[in-house]
């Protein structure tokens, strides 16, 4: 019977050598003036709600009313639908971008890069015409697509899915294709070796997918804003429920949802990252 592996103690963690701790002093500096900056920023709503005196919002009447509870509604929903799409579509593009090289790959490669670095407004705006302007608009005629909740989910998706390609391929770029060859030689179909070797390997990358997607939808605004527009009651996800505070001049409540995004977000972020952990954790029973 092999024996356990030893425990790794407070004393046996890693410390810097002397030599190399000027170096690390200035990481450090570096990298926590930006840690810092976001600590700031949530800082100061906290303060601003709670402690200026300019704010006299009543922070309790936001968060129980019935428009806070439905924008918390509709943006869960809408992120949990909007994620298990985005992994129905990234898995497959992801893995066949990883495992074969074909005419035209670049080319399709960068268009996959478009819901990324285009402006949020003009996917919203490319959306609304698609749906609006083009013979795609019998699916708005017939189940009701822009400004309703489809068309939430559809903007959501339209930029996370990209987020979630680009993790995925590289998740499956780290991936040896020698062990789905092996798998292949033992007699597994190139169907069962995907599910039977690849997807079991990917998991990690699966979850981190899954949280930038989810994470992506919580904080879409600008193609919701455009195509699904800004309906009290309808369409008003956390995002657009900001807006819509800003505009009518109720900067404190526009801050309290802020901050409830924030909670929100840093809990499934949280979450997430602690089931990435946990799979990377190996069974030694």
């Amino acid at each position: 019977m092999s024996e356990a592996p030893p425990r790794i103690s407070t004393k046996d963690r890693w410390r810097p050598p002397a030599t190399d701790r000027a170096f690390y002093t200035g990481l450090i500096i570096l990298g926590g003036s930006y840690l810092l900056f976001i600590l700031a920023m949530v800082a100061a709503d906290v303060y601003f709600v709670f402690f200026s005196a300019k704010n006299n919002v009543d922070v309790a009447a936001v968060l129980l009313s019935e428009d806070m509870a439905y924008s918390i509604k509709l943006s869960l929903i809408s992120c949990c639908v909007t994620t298990i799409l985005a992994l129905w579509c990234a898995v497959p593009i992801g893995y066949f971008m990883s495992r074969h090289n074909f005419f035209g790959k670049s080319l399709i490669d960068a268009m996959l890069d478009i819901p990324i670095v285009l402006p949020p407004l003009v996917i919203g705006l490319s959306l609304l015409i698609l749906f609006r302007q083009t013979p795609v608009k019998f699916l708005d005629d017939l189940f009701g697509i822009a400004f309703h909740i489809p068309a939430v989910i559809i903007a959501q998706f339209s930029v996370a899915c990209a987020f979630a390609v680009r993790t995925l391929r590289g998740t499956f770029d780290e991936i040896p294709m020698r062990r789905e060859q092996v798998a292949l030689t033992l007699g597994c179909s190139r169907s069962q070796a995907f599910w039977m070797v690849v997807m079991p390997e990917s998991k990690r990358g699966l979850l981190t997918a899954a949280t930038l997607a989810w994470a992506r939808s919580l904080g879409e605004f600008g193609p919701i804003l455009i195509f699904a527009g800004t309906t009290r009651g309808r369409t008003d996800v956390l995002p657009i429920a900001v807006h819509m505070e800003i505009s009518a001049g109720r900067l404190g409540a526009a801050v309290v949802i802020s901050l409830m995004m924030v909670a929100i977000a840093m809990t499934v972020l949280i979450t997430f990252r602690l089931l990435v952990g946990r799979s990377l954790v190996p069974n030694l029973n």
